[in-house]
């Protein structure tokens, strides 16, 4: 008898050249010895309800899109109580997972190591009720992935997160926070934070500190605190684009998990989502909760 497995996938995604390789990816699953159901995503929230209602007797569920869209599926696998491999065809504007995993661009061999490759348990996050893939941040940028429009993605890719984010600088917002971590407590003013594991945040590699492992059972955590004057300010954008993520300006640590406090609800992206207004969020590693081809 043949496997059973789910396919879903994003057509806007990524100039959506998956319209141009669908054919031969479900040939791949056929060979593989898959009878595969396919389901292309409408909204918002459609992988996640597609991987909550597959047959138990799936034994794996394939995705392609964007991180986004990776995202819904490994949320709807959490919330099924399985642990079925995924295998991931990145199709979206970076595509940070996708990279970290060192799943390649082309979308056919991608789809083969979904078919063939090894299983590797990965961690994910706990942000108090949802779950993200790997990275939950606020402040500065962040509202920019989902804020910019699908289109000006597919064009410029993660040029677009800079430019939109560029417009925002004569105007940054800072918070007044509490986190806390272990055995620590640090209160100050931030303008940016973000919760990682992956390797690149927005395209860009190593800003999220080196020898990161997706399997550690930790976060890579990266707090920039308020610029009081320009040349602080530069001296946070340099920071950046030098990956010095020990600069003086940032609070930079390990943890499997922390808290954050603040006065008022701050905005939220989860992979690259709205992920709401909170005052307080609770963060916490999965360890290993889920399988990926690679």
């Amino acid at each position: 008898m043949k496997k059973k497995a789910l396919f879903v996938y994003n057509p806007k995604a990524g100039r959506a050249m998956i319209r141009r390789k669908l054919s031969d990816i479900l040939e791949l699953l056929e060979l593989g010895g898959y009878e595969t159901t396919v389901r292309p995503t409408t909204k918002r929230g459609d992988a996640c309800q597609y991987v909550k209602d597959c047959s138990p007797q799936t034994e794996l569920v394939v995705c392609s899109g964007g991180d986004g869209t990776l995202d819904e599926v490994v949320t709807g696998m959490l919330a099924s109580g399985r642990n079925t491999p995924i295998g991931y065809i990145p199709a979206g504007s970076t595509n940070d997972f996708g990279g970290s995993l060192k799943l390649p661009k082309n979308m056919l061999r991608a789809a083969e190591i979904a078919v063939t490759g090894r299983d590797f348990p990965c961690d994910v996050g706990a942000f108090n009720e949802d779950i993200f893939v790997y990275i939950a941040a606020f402040g500065l940028f962040t509202e920019v992935s989902y804020e910019t429009a699908q289109d000006v993605k597919n064009v410029l890719g993660h040029m677009a997160y800079l430019l939109e984010g560029v417009k925002r600088l004569s105007s940054i917002r800072s918070y007044l926070l509490k986190v806390s971590y272990e055995d620590r407590v640090v209160e100050d003013e931030f303008i940016f934070g973000m919760i990682t594991n992956s390797v690149s945040v927005g395209g860009f590699k190593q800003i999220t500190g080196r020898n990161v492992e997706l399997d550690d059972g930790v976060f890579e955590v990266t707090l920039i605190r308020r610029p009081r004057n320009p040349l602080e300010l530069n001296a946070v954008m340099a920071a950046l684009l030098n990956r010095d993520i020990n600069a003086e300006c940032m609070l930079y640590f390990r943890t499997d998990r922390l808290t954050i406090e603040s006065r008022e609800p701050i905005a939220w992206t989860l992979d690259g989502e709205y992920g709401g207004s909170h005052e307080r969020v609770t963060i916490r590693n999965c360890h290993k909760a889920i399988t990926i081809r690679v």
